[in-house]
């Protein structure tokens, strides 16, 4: 399978495919992100496969489809970026305990009436959207927006959260909503050395 390493790196943590879209850029709580694994349409794509959004076959042929056409490809990116930029100010804000801008409300909806007209309804157990009739370079981005218009829909908004250590979201899935970081092994992790640090540090001084 061909994926990109900078893509494949990243941790899958937000419980939501639209927050581990968000979380595709990293850095502290507070301020600007200081990394992004999204750099091109490739990597796009080989995220898409890594998140589940897309099968391998769909991505082939994604990027014979980029190959042929650079130029809508980067426009797909664009597009890609400016729905993250709208999702990470959706999803920042409920963190963040307030209520988003009508304006971005009304962007994201109208994403999902664009995502929805690509779709078609197939039947497992029971019926669910799926784009596997689309054959567009905005593929990967349709299960994206309809994920998060399903978490804003049907989730309990008070378990959207921000990570204590870094810039990362999640949906607190804990049954008791205390969960605080990313993922124990990275900020919850760092977290507990910095405590011990300081405790030993305050025992040594007195």
């Amino acid at each position: 399978m061909e994926t990109v390493e900078d893509v494949t790196r990243m941790r899958l943590v937000g419980g939501n495919l639209a927050l581990d879209f968000i979380n595709t850029r990293s850095g502290p709580p507070a301020g600007p992100p200081d990394d992004d694994v999204l750099t091109g349409y490739p990597d796009l794509v080989a995220w898409g496969v890594y998140a589940g959004a897309l099968t391998e076959a769909e991505a082939t042929a994604l990027r014979r489809l980029s190959r042929d056409d650079p130029g809508d490809a980067r426009a797909a990116f664009a597009r890609a970026l400016r729905t993250r930029d709208h999702l990470d100010e959706v999803f920042r804000t409920l963190a963040a305990q307030r209520s988003p801008s009508p304006s971005v409300l009304a962007q994201l909806r109208d994403d999902e009436a664009d995502a929805l007209g690509h779709a078609r309804l197939d039947r497992g157990s029971t019926f669910a959207w799926t784009w596997r009739d689309d054959h567009t370079l905005a593929r990967p981005l349709r299960p994206v927006v309809h994920a998060a218009v399903e978490l804003l829909t049907t989730g309990a908004l008070d378990r959207i959260k921000g990570c204590g250590g870094c810039r990362f979201i999640f949906n607190d899935e804990s049954k008791n909503r205390s969960r605080r970081w990313c993922s124990m092994d990275d900020c919850g992790t760092a977290e507990k050395i910095r405590r011990y640090v300081n405790s030993r540090r305050t025992r040594a001084t007195r």
